[in-house]
């Protein structure tokens, strides 16, 4: 399988954890977002989107949307799961996750800064946009989790873990204010600890400048 990606891109980030957790290899093609590779022709055939991540099956499929992929990744590959078996506790881990994946992730990505900076808008009124989204989002999420285990939802990292760290990476790169936010902050530090979660860190990356 290929995994087109960017180093920096949260979602593929997420999908860079998925696979690592699962143990699935994935050959690593890098999209350089910052220079509008995700538009050139060829790869917008492959993700009409003109995102990242897009992932290549070994058949050919292209699947693209990380979500998408990571709930194609828990169907095919269900050990070790990322969702609970319960269908209550299910929902309650994809609302989690969901807050940042379609909540906090889109109204922050690069397509929207561009577009703010297009309209007028300087770079510390657009840091200032991100960090009220993610201030907002992460403290909602942080109210979804359970109140005291090792991970979000329990003794092993899940779905919700795959998405929180990621964003987190985010949110420290453009100094979001994570005050009051130290169980997010040590969720975190668990999950880096593992080997799975640090092999897919943007620094680890091929691409990573």
């Amino acid at each position: 399988m290929r995994l087109h990606g960017y180093w920096r891109s949260t979602t593929a980030y997420r999908v860079r954890i998925a696979l690592a957790l699962k143990g699935i290899a994935c050959e690593a093609v890098p999209v350089d977002l910052t220079k509008g590779e995700q538009s050139a022709p060829g790869y917008a055939v492959l993700n009409p989107g003109r995102g990242v991540p897009t992932l290549i099956l070994d058949d050919g499929t292209v699947l693209t949307q990380s979500t998408a992929i990571l709930e194609w990744l828990e169907e095919t590959t269900p050990e070790p799961p990322l969702l609970p078996r319960d269908p209550v506790a299910r929902a309650q881990v994809r609302a989690a996750a969901l807050t940042i994946a379609t909540d906090i992730h889109p109204v922050n990505n690069l397509r929207v800064v561009n577009r703010l900076k297009a309209m007028g808008h300087d770079q510390d009124a657009i840091v200032d946009w991100m960090n009220g989204w993610m201030r907002q989002g992460l403290a909602a999420f942080a109210a979804l989790i359970g109140p005291d285990a090792p991970f979000c939802f329990g003794e092993a990292p899940g779905l919700a873990d795959v998405c929180l760290v990621p964003q987190l990476y985010n949110a420290r790169r453009w100094g979001c204010d994570m005050t009051g936010l130290c169980r997010l902050a040590g969720i975190e530090a668990r999950c880096l600890a593992l080997p799975a979660f640090d092999a897919a860190r943007p620094e680890n990356q091929p691409d990573a400048a």
